[in-house]
């Protein structure tokens, strides 16, 4: 076959497997709720990656079935959803499968041990710092690397009493 030909029977059949794909793709995210596809962690971007092979797969390849492309996607959103649920039973398998939270910053001092385990650089953390619109250091009570790895800088404010971090549990703090 001539990577030049023209086919508009397959491409008639690229075009119904896209539109029905992306459909049914739609359909099984919206069934599995909203937490399939937000704040992803690694094993949820995996999935999400997964997905989208096997409906790319499904529309450009004639020897992948619609319905095996649709049976797959299924199947994957099955598997995420009884792998979420034993992590909220379960704190052997949440430990395996999500990471946990890491301060990184506490009462403005820049946690160099743990900055390093997490690969993440002074420059990044006083971006972030930033961003939060904050101007310096010694007003932040806390930065930590979330489970999806985006950074939260938690404000010194009066009174406050840092139920969201836990710093008695970092060692070194």
């Amino acid at each position: 076959m001539d990577i030049f030909e023209f086919n508009p029977e397959a491409l008639l059949q690229i075009a119904i497997a896209a539109v029905v794909g992306y459909a049914a793709l739609v359909a099984i995210l919206r069934i599995s709720g909203k937490r399939t596809l937000t704040d992803l962690n690694a094993f949820d971007f995996v999935v999400t990656v997964a997905l989208g092979s096997i409906l790319g797969s499904t529309i450009v390849s004639p020897s992948v079935p619609l319905a095996n492309g649709i049976a797959a996607m299924l199947v994957l959103i099955l598997c995420q959803y009884l792998v979420a649920f034993v992590v909220v039973r379960s704190k052997t398998v949440r430990g395996v499968v999500k990471a946990e939270p890491t301060l990184i910053v506490h009462e403005g001092e820049l946690l160099q041990g743990a900055m390093k385990d997490q690969r993440i650089s002074e420059a990044a953390v006083l971006s972030a710092i930033r961003n939060a619109g904050n101007a310096d250091l010694a007003d932040i009570h806390a930065v930590v690397v979330e489970t999806n790895g985006s950074l939260s800088v938690i404000g010194k404010a009066p009174n406050a009493k840092g139920h969201a971090v836990d710093a008695s549990t970092h060692p070194g703090v």
